[in-house]
């Protein structure tokens, strides 16, 4: 006798609010978590980057050296490092216990929207409005890119790096995957300007979503659609606010959004008033 197979469960969504962090960095134009989820990064409109402790809302650190607005940011695997970019056409990589510039990099001809250490963190992957991707190396003192991606017909509005592939969204309406190992290129026509590219967990899909308010599932391999998503699951009463930037914490069910001057922690479960899951 065959017994039914037990539903899956529902996933845990982030439906409650856990604190609120008031950044005073003007409008927060991007918040990400760090590697492994215990710090948050926030990118301002003041030109300044801050690292945060996510469980305690509170100021680690604060990173001065952008002449404009950081647009985006990320943090090695070790947390040692922080590379962020910004309106001003630079790329900066930093020493997170320091705070100092250990790099800044010149060669983008716009404003850089997205940037990304490679797993290893010896190699920036950033994204500009300039429509090229550059990779810089981390370990050397050379000031030019070690490769420049200009395939897009348009600016790069997101990107991101897993292993040995890079997964590119512009505003062309393209989303790029380069396989940096074998030196190929496959590219996907969406129609619409892409907002934002992900890999799937598994690795083997590409998630994006674009400015006609619809998310697509790409098998990664052989460009088919897997699924077409617009349909409401969860609202978030975050404000009235304009939302700049979401995170996904990466193993937990938290998420942050930022807006004005401020970022918001969400999170499967209530806490206590120590941070802890209620039970």
């Amino acid at each position: 006798m065959a017994f039914p197979q037990p539903r899956p469960q529902a996933p845990q969504l982030p439906r409650h609010l856990l604190r609120t962090i008031d950044c005073k960095q003007a409008a927060v134009r991007a918040v990400r978590f760090n590697a492994d989820g215990n710090y948050l990064l926030t990118c301002g409109s003041d030109k300044s980057l801050k690292l945060w402790s996510v469980s305690r809302g509170t100021l680690l650190k604060t990173y001065t050296g952008h002449g404009y607005e950081v647009l985006d940011a990320d943090g090695s695997y070790d947390n040692s490092q922080l590379c962020s970019c910004s309106s001003d056409k630079t790329v900066i990589l930093w020493d997170v216990a320091s705070g100092q510039v250990t790099r800044k990099l010149r060669g983008h001809a716009g404003k850089v929207n997205c940037v990304q250490f490679n797993e290893e963190a010896t190699v920036m992957l950033s994204g500009s409005i300039d429509g090229t991707v550059r990779c810089w190396d981390t370990r050397s003192r050379r000031m030019e890119p070690i490769q420049i991606l200009d395939e897009a017909r348009d600016g790069i509005s997101s990107l991101k790096v897993s292993e040995h592939e890079l997964l590119t969204g512009s505003v062309d309406g393209r989303v790029r995957r380069y396989d940096l190992r074998m030196g190929q290129l496959h590219v996907d026509f969406l129609g619409s300007p892409i907002t934002c590219v992900c890999f799937s967990r598994d690795g083997q899909c590409s998630l994006s979503s674009s400015l006609d308010s619809t998310v697509r599932l790409l098998d990664k391999s052989t460009g088919e659609m897997l699924g077409e998503y617009g349909s409401l699951t969860l609202k978030l009463p975050v404000g009235k606010a304009v939302v700049q930037s979401l995170s996904f914490h990466p193993t937990e069910s938290r998420l942050l959004t930022s807006m004005e001057g401020c970022v918001q922690v969400w999170g499967a479960e209530p806490e206590d008033a120590d941070g802890e899951k209620e039970q």
